[in-house]
């Protein structure tokens, strides 16, 4: 089953992470089994964020180690504070201009409630928060996902992409 952006199943009706489907920032449709073998930082993003300079550390990350099989998958949000008010294009503009981001930017989507894009309910079914929970508190809430596509670490908005840098690395042997 192709879990497309549009159908927005719950939980339970979302399949492994590679059948999931999503569309990049210039309305490309995808699906994940794109980076089938690949190590995968999921992130949600926003553009007006205290958090907002780790653009500059995930893309030097990417540009480090994807030639082994690293990539960034970043994914705008609007529901933490408004921080991410603009359409696909200015996003991706501002992403380009500000911070030279080079790795995939999808289409904005919200990650909690009942219009979560299917990548987030898989991915929060599989990595519970702080103290269990299920819902992601901010932006650049982060998911580690090894070449398997089993997620294997949750970091929050805090975990910066150099104390990540040591997991990947370690994933990609």
């Amino acid at each position: 089953m192709l879990a497309s952006d549009q159908e927005m199943p719950g939980i339970e009706a979302v399949g492994e992470l590679y059948t999931i489907g999503a569309t990049l920032w210039d309305g490309e449709a995808i699906r994940l089994d794109r980076y089938r073998g690949q190590v995968m930082l999921i992130v949600n993003v926003a553009s007006q964020c205290g958090f907002t300079p780790q653009y500059a550390g995930l893309e030097a990350m990417y540009r480090k180690h994807q030639e082994r099989g690293f990539v960034v998958l970043a994914f705008p949000c609007n529901q933490f504070g408004r921080q991410e008010p603009g359409g696909d294009r200015e996003i991706h503009d501002f992403c380009r201009e500000n911070y030279d981001v080079t790795f995939p930017l999808f289409a904005k989507i919200d990650v909690n409630g009942p219009g979560a894009h299917p990548i987030f309910a898989y991915l929060k079914s599989q990595k519970a928060g702080l103290l269990g929970t299920g819902t992601i508190k901010w932006n650049f809430t982060k998911f580690l996902i090894d070449r398997a596509g089993r997620v294997v670490f949750r970091f929050g908005s805090t975990s910066t992409p150099e104390t990540i840098e040591p997991h990947i690395v370690r994933l990609l042997g």
